[in-house]
């Protein structure tokens, strides 16, 4: 896909599950193929030039990333990394501890990847090294609440300068029953994660929120939504973040064939979106205006995308 202020756009591919590059001039490039699982988040560090993703696990999932009505997860997910060149492939959580690992977040400065795990009802963090996992919060107890997906936190976002983190919990499929939630990015001293006293829902009875990111300049948060059409799905949404919650929200785009992934061109003032349709989509966030909606027609469906300013 054009990208016509440059930069990198990196996709998740779910199926056959792979990482690719895109580049400005539209050609495009797998990174690595055969991850054996369904890969999710991404998030590129473009200083050491690393890729660092998450596979949800085996044997639950079906093509469009729902659970199996019924199924108990493994829970067999990692968090893994590579070199923009496919090399120094390494798992940094293990199966058995990430759970059923959604969107990744890094803090490069601090040292930390952040996740949801979805069936695990989890947000979570460990060293970039993938030692020191620890639960921030937690929704459930797993596996008896695990077929309540009111509980399954999934898209996750860092506000390093506000110090909070968001994250989603989407609900059943076109239900109505997403939430946006907001915490502290440390549990607070004698907290535990499933009972923290700073917990916000922000955000209640939408659709069915996906993936998040944040406008730092602006103080906005951005989110998918793979909902039921009529109610505002399968679109890319913002609200301003405020010290009482998220204000203003608006739909920026609709029509999306199941919106999963979303990352911001910041410098760019850019906004990129994938859907299970194997669709990028490129928006200007100033204008709203879409520079161009681009199918790669010989590419599977889409998940995760992170933008490399480099």
């Amino acid at each position: 896909m054009a990208t016509e202020n440059g930069g990198t756009l990196y996709v998740l591919q779910a199926r056959p599950p792979a990482i690719i590059a895109l580049w400005p001039d539209g050609s495009h490039e797998v990174v690595l193929a055969n991850l054996m699982r369904t890969p999710d988040g991404i998030k590129v560090d473009a200083e050491s030039q690393t890729v660092y993703w998450t596979n949800m696990g085996s044997g639950i999932h079906l093509i469009d990333g729902d659970p199996v009505a019924g199924a108990v997860p493994p829970n067999d997910g990692t968090i893994e990394s590579a070199k923009f060149d496919g090399s120094e492939h390494r798992v940094l959580v293990p199966s058995g501890a990430a759970g059923t690992p959604k969107e990744l977040a890094l803090d490069m400065e601090g040292g930390y990847l952040y996740w949801c795990d979805r069936e695990g009802m989890r947000v979570m963090r460990a060293r970039m090294d993938g030692t020191e996992v620890t639960e921030l919060v937690r929704t459930g107890n797993f596996p008896e609440d695990t077929g309540d997906a009111t509980r399954h936190c999934v898209g996750i976002a860092l506000d390093k300068p506000n110090g909070h983190l968001y994250w989603t919990q989407k609900g059943p499929p076109d239900a109505g029953e997403g939430r946006i939630f907001r915490a502290s990015i440390d549990l607070p001293a004698g907290a535990q994660p499933d009972a923290r006293p700073d917990l916000e829902c922000l955000l209640d009875r939408l659709p069915e929120p996906i993936d998040l990111d944040i406008d730092h300049r602006d103080g906005v948060l951005y989110w998918t939504d793979r909902g039921d059409d009529r109610y505002d799905g399968n679109t890319l949404n913002r609200a301003k973040i405020t010290a009482s919650g998220l204000a203003d929200r608006e739909v920026l785009a609709r029509e999306l064939q199941e919106g999963i992934g979303v990352s911001l061109d910041r410098r760019g003032r850019r906004a990129f979106v994938t859907d299970l349709g194997g669709n990028v989509r490129e928006l200007d966030i100033d204008t709203k205006r879409a520079a161009h909606f681009t199918t790669v027609a010989h590419l599977g469906p889409l998940t995760g995308i992170d933008y490399a300013d480099v």
